[in-house]
C-alpha cells in the first residue's frame, strides 16, 4: 500500500490510517463507533420506545370521538347487562381510554366516566366550553375582535379550523365564530 502525500495510507473510502509517534496507528472513519456500555443503552432505549408504542399507545396519541345520536346509553361496564351511568346527546364530546371488543372506556370534560359502544360515537369534531361559567365566541381570533355570542359552560359546538390557540366553531343554531382554546375540551 502506498502512502498518499498527506500521510495517509487509504484502506476503504471511508476508512483512512494515520501513523502517530512511535508506530501506534490511529484510524479514521465516518462509521460512527459505540462503546458497549452505549450499545446497550441504545438498546435499551429502542426498547423502551418499542415497548411504550405497543402496551402504552392512548398515552401516545389519545383518542377523541363524539357521541352519534340523542339518548345514548354510557355503562358502567362494557356490556348491555350493565347499568347505565349517563345518558348522553349527540356530539357530545368523549376521550377513548381503553378498549375492549366493541366497547371504549370513555371520560367527559368533567371526568365522568363509563364505557360506550363503538357504534355510537363517530371520530371527534367537536368541542365542549370548559369554562367556570360562559366565554365569548369572538368574529375573529384575536380578543380585540368584537364578541358574536356568549357561550356556556358545558355548551358543545361543532370544529371548522384552528388558528394558533384559537378554535373557530359552529353552534347548532348555526353561529359561527372563535373561541381561545384552553376554554374549550378537547
Amino acid at each position: 500500500m502506498r502512502r498518499k502525500d498527506d500521510g495517509h495510507y487509504p484502506i476503504l473510502p471511508e476508512t483512512r490510517i494515520t501513523y502517530i509517534k512511535n508506530k501506534n496507528i490511529r484510524i479514521h472513519t465516518n462509521t460512527m463507533i459505540f462503546s458497549n456500555s452505549t450499545k446497550t443503552s441504545l438498546r435499551i432505549l429502542l426498547a423502551l420506545i418499542i415497548f411504550s408504542f405497543f402496551i402504552c399507545p392512548n398515552v401516545i396519541a389519545a383518542q377523541y370521538v363524539s357521541v352519534k345520536k340523542d339518548n345514548v346509553n354510557v355503562r358502567t361496564g362494557p356490556s348491555k347487562d350493565n347499568p347505565v351511568s349517563m345518558e348522553l346527546f349527540e356530539g357530545y364530546p368523549l376521550k377513548v381510554i381503553k378498549k375492549q371488543g366493541d366497547w371504549y372506556k370513555v371520560i367527559d370534560f368533567e371526568n365522568d366516566s363509563g364505557w360506550i359502544h363503538k357504534n355510537l360515537v363517530t371520530t371527534g369534531d367537536t368541542v365542549i366550553v370548559n369554562a367556570k361559567k360562559s366565554v365569548n365566541m369572538r368574529s375573529g381570533p384575536s380578543t380585540k375582535s368584537s364578541v358574536v355570542a356568549d357561550v356556556e359552560r358545558g355548551v358543545v359546538l361543532t370544529k371548522i379550523s384552528r388558528k394558533g390557540k384559537w378554535v373557530e366553531v359552529r353552534h347548532a343554531s348555526g353561529t359561527v365564530g372563535w373561541i381561545y382554546k384552553p376554554l374549550l375540551w378537547p
